[in-house]
């Protein structure tokens, strides 16, 4: 699909030359660079929405199994020399 954007000048000069550079189209440079920008804002946009449905979690139901690992934890360790 055709797209037309609207680039600061020196973006675009910085563009043509890293895609000569490369070997490779404008459209192709800026086709990975949108794509690279996605992959890293997608993983933070899934980040997001699992932190929002952990956040709606009570999570004072787990207090009895959190105390219990860390009271399993001290009992394997308190021999342990530091």
């Amino acid at each position: 699909m055709k797209t037309a954007i609207s680039l600061p000048d020196a973006l675009y000069r910085n563009a043509e030359k890293t895609a000569e550079f490369l070997g490779i189209s404008r459209s192709k440079l800026y086709s990975l660079a949108l794509e690279e920008f996605l992959q890293k804002h997608n993983g933070e946009m899934i980040i997001k929405k699992i932190n929002e449905v952990y956040e709606k979690i009570d999570q004072s139901e787990f207090d009895d199994i959190l105390d219990a690992g860390i009271e399993a934890l001290r009992e394997l360790t308190k021999d342990d020399t530091w």
